[in-house]
């Protein structure tokens, strides 16, 4: 009997090294952890940090999900600093995949996995670059999103392009809501192909030199609402800014907070800046349209709907915003 030739050995799974820290990573991690192209060696995530009243140590979504599948983590202050690529280097990743990790991450660092480090950019690259990408695509009005997979270099989401996805936008997202969506895609892209980036079967690109645009993170003030901006300008501000910055005006009252809002047109004498009574709801007159506040909240108090809040705010019709400081 002659033998049959030898069984191939299975390629071992690639050590694999995972960067991230917000909710948005959390899908992400899920889908990388369930491959068996790919073995999780480590996971690196921003260290415990104060939060609520009484300022407890709170661990980043990522590290709670690691720890939950039982994943190694490692949470420095500054991944930058040697002693972290040291401990990071010590893991000997052939792979690194990063979503929402709030740092930049080092040459020292790029270059060390083998297959390189591919982030999840939750837009489509090189639109909407940076810090911000999902409440932009909102706020900007954009017609369509979508979630960029790209092997990093030195600059801020510059890298080359390995794949994307992209689907319509209604007009009618929340930041929230798109978030949550932008993971469950990135989650399934991610899950598509890292199996043929380990292969060789996929390669990477060269972004576009047309069509960039950058993002930054948000300052409290960025919420403003500016009645010298058109009403549906600032209804989709609305939408991006939930939770962060939020969006508000100052009032003679105090501070509101905008939670939702719709437009409406003009009327004859609006000049922008004024509190109006908009069949029983208040609204803001605007450069162009009313601003309607459907759902409100003052400080201190719980959010209502726009004609409840009006019930109690009436001394605030005809009265107008303060300025910023």
């Amino acid at each position: 009997m002659t033998a049959g030739p030898a069984p191939q050995r299975a390629a071992e799974p690639a050590r694999t090294i995972f960067f991230g820290s917000g909710a948005f990573a959390v899908p992400i991690l899920d889908a990388l952890a369930q491959l068996s192209a790919a073995r999780i060696v480590a996971v690196v995530t921003a260290p415990d940090r104060p939060a609520g009243r009484s300022r407890a140590l709170m661990a980043t979504p990522v590290a709670e999900r690691a720890t939950a599948l039982g994943l190694p983590v490692l949470r420095p202050a500054r991944v930058r600093a040697p002693e972290a690529v040291a401990e990071i280097a010590a893991v000997r990743p052939d792979l690194g995949v990063l979503a929402d990790y709030g740092q930049i991450v080092p040459a020292a660092l790029l270059d060390l996995p083998s297959h390189g480090i591919l982030n999840v950019h939750p837009s489509l690259l090189p639109r909407h670059r940076g810090a911000t990408p999902i409440p932009a695509a909102i706020a900007e009005g954009d017609a369509e999103t979508g979630v960029t997979i790209f092997r990093m270099d030195e600059g801020v989401d510059t890298g080359p392009l390995v794949t994307s996805r992209a689907w319509p936008l209604t007009g009618s997202e929340r930041a929230p809501e798109l978030e949550a969506e932008a993971a469950r895609q990135a989650a399934r892209l991610l899950s598509e192909t890292i199996a043929g980036w380990l292969a060789g079967t996929i390669t990477a690109r060269p972004q576009p030199e047309g069509g960039t645009s950058r993002t930054r993170p948000f300052r409290r003030e960025d919420g403003r609402l500016d009645p010298l901006r058109p009403a549906p300008e600032l209804e989709r501000r609305v939408r991006a800014y939930l939770p962060w910055p939020g969006s508000f005006v100052d009032s003679a009252g105090g501070r509101i907070s905008v939670l939702a809002a719709s437009v409406v047109a003009a009327r004859v004498g609006d000049e922008p800046g004024r509190l109006v009574d908009e069949e029983g709801r208040l609204a803001l007159t605007t450069a162009d349209g009313r601003l309607v506040f459907e759902e409100a909240q003052r400080e201190g108090r719980r959010a209502v709907g726009g004609a409840e809040f009006l019930r109690g705010q009436r001394q605030l019709v005809d009265t107008g915003i303060l300025s910023g400081k």
